[in-house]
């Protein structure tokens, strides 16, 4: 069932892309993390059209979502952004769905408008992350010429990135996340521009500006009362065991914790049917 395509205004002339796979229901909002785009839910939205008005969002600066000017690329201006989308498709309550830097959107919107919440997911996401990850996915991110000659040579290098995921999933992030360049070769849709302020800080500025933030997520999880899970792929480098536990044992009151086996940051890639399954069942069990 392939999704429809639509623009969403949000603020300042800007626009978000959206994805749509169904129109009947209680909207379910899948944010995906960073660098990746709405495509990455393909294998996972398409379960719960039938029962949720299931949308997908490129976020702000990636995919087809227009770029900031102004660089408000911070969680807190994202879900600010996500959330005057939805205002604009007449959405007043949802499910989130958020993984990675959408995971932390979505703890950030359910701290700015924790009423419009019917349910909310956290995918190896969380308040704390793993110094591993965060320093692999940011070496990763600082790495000089990120072009490609061809489809092939991209394929290649994705497949390095997400060792445990399908051909068929990594031959549509290289659809779905490159664009063609002027000179023919392939680049990635994401705006340069959402790492040079990360960039310009020292690392004493880095680090308080994430103290300050786990602090404010810590401070979201618990203004949320609808249920909530949180999923943790078992081989994870960014969410660790005892900060996914301490968030749906201890911050979220209606919390559970899914942990998908076979699977490391990029749960619906690495094992898209074991998540699909711990997402249906909390999708049409609780929320």
């Amino acid at each position: 069932m392939p999704p429809r395509s639509q623009r969403v205004p949000t603020r300042d002339g800007l626009s978000l892309h959206v994805l749509v796979w169904s129109d009947e229901g209680v909207p379910m909002v899948f944010l995906h993390g960073f660098s990746n785009e709405a495509h990455v839910w393909d294998d996972v939205a398409p379960v719960l059209a039938p029962y949720y008005r299931t949308l997908a969002f490129d976020m702000p600066g990636h995919g087809d979502s227009d770029r900031d000017p102004a660089f408000r690329y911070d969680h807190e201006s994202m879900a600010r952004d996500v959330a005057s989308a939805l205002d604009a498709l007449a959405a007043p309550r949802v499910v989130m769905v958020g993984h990675s830097m959408g995971g932390r959107v979505a703890m950030r919107f359910a701290g700015l408008q924790p009423e419009r919440l019917a349910g909310l997911v956290v995918v190896d996401a969380g308040p704390e992350l793993d110094a591993r990850g965060v320093l692999r996915i940011r070496l990763d991110a600082e790495s000089g010429d990120r072009s490609f000659a061809s489809p092939a040579e991209a394929e290649l290098a994705l497949r390095r990135a997400y060792p445990l995921a399908e051909p068929a999933a990594i031959a549509r992030l290289v659809r779905h996340t490159l664009r063609k360049r002027t000179d023919g070769r392939l680049e990635a849709k994401l705006d340069p521009g959402f790492m040079e302020a990360a960039r310009a800080l020292d690392p004493a500025e880095r680090a308080e500006r994430e103290r300050a933030e786990t602090a404010a997520l810590w401070a979201a999880l618990a203004k949320v009362t609808c249920p909530a899970l949180v999923v943790r792929g078992a081989a994870s480098d960014v969410l660790s065991p005892e900060t996914a536990e301490r968030m749906a044992e201890s911050a979220l009151p209606r919390g559970s914790l899914a942990v998908i086996p076979r699977a490391g940051h990029s749960v619906m890639l690495d094992n898209p049917g074991a998540f699909r399954d711990a997402l249906e069942r909390f999708a049409l069990g609780d929320a």
